[in-house]
C-alpha cells in the first residue's frame, strides 16, 4: 500500500509553518505552535484521529494569534489533501459524539472534495486564558477549506469553554480518523471520481 504522509512548509510575512502527517499512524504528536491552548486542542485532533502529526509554527504572536491558528489550518487541510491521493478504498465519511463533562459535541464529515464548513458552537466566555475562542472557528474553517471536505459541527450544549472546545476537537478528531480509513480497494462514490 502506498505510504499516506504528507508534509508541507508555508513562509509568509505573518507565519512560518512546517506540518507533516501520516494518515496510517498511531495519534503520535509533536506540535509547536507558540499557542499553547492551540497546542492542547490539535494534540487532541492527533491522538483521537491516530494521524500523526508533526506542526512547527511561528507567527507575529505579538499582534495576536489569528494569523498563526489560520495558516495552521490552511497548512493541515493541505496536507490531509496530499495525503489522502485520489481517496481510494477511504471510508470516506466519519462522524462522531464526545461528551466532555458538561459538553457534548456532535461532528459529521464527508471527504468529497467539496469544502464546506458548518459551525454551530456557542461559547460562554470569549476567552479561554488568553486565547480567543474565534480563533478555534477560523482555524476548523480554514482547515476544511484547504482539505476539500464537509465539517459539520454541532454543540447542543456545554457550559464550560474550555470543555466545549475539548469535546469539538476530541470529536473531530474520531470523525476524521474513521474518514480516511481504508475500507475497500474503490473509490467511495458514483461519480467513480471524490
Amino acid at each position: 500500500m502506498k505510504k499516506r504522509t504528507a508534509k508541507t512548509h508555508r513562509k509568509t510575512k505573518e507565519t512560518d509553518i512546517t506540518i507533516e502527517l501520516n494518515l496510517d499512524g498511531e495519534g503520535k504528536y509533536e506540535i509547536d505552535s507558540g499557542i499553547g491552548f492551540l497546542d492542547h486542542m490539535l494534540s487532541h485532533l492527533s491522538k483521537h484521529s491516530r494521524i500523526d502529526t508533526v506542526i512547527k509554527a511561528k507567527g507575529d504572536l505579538n499582534v495576536d494569534s489569528h494569523h498563526t491558528v489560520e495558516d495552521i489550518g490552511l497548512c493541515l487541510g493541505g496536507c490531509l489533501d496530499e495525503a489522502l491521493g485520489d481517496k481510494k478504498g477511504i471510508n470516506r465519511y466519519g462522524n462522531s459524539s464526545v461528551p466532555m463533562e458538561d459538553a457534548l459535541a456532535n461532528v459529521s464529515i464527508d471527504l468529497s472534495g467539496r469544502p464546506s464548513c458548518v459551525y454551530n458552537v456557542e461559547y460562554r466566555t470569549d476567552k479561554i486564558s488568553d486565547f480567543d475562542v474565534q480563533c478555534l472557528e477560523e482555524m476548523l474553517r480554514s482547515f476544511s477549506n484547504a482539505g476539500k471536505f464537509n465539517l459539520h459541527i454541532n454543540v447542543p450544549y456545554g457550559t464550560n469553554s474550555h470543555h466545549i472546545a475539548e469535546a469539538v476537537f476530541k470529536a473531530v478528531g474520531q470523525a476524521l480518523g474513521s474518514a480516511v480509513k481504508i475500507v475497500s480497494k474503490d473509490i467511495p462514490s458514483t461519480k467513480g471520481t471524490l
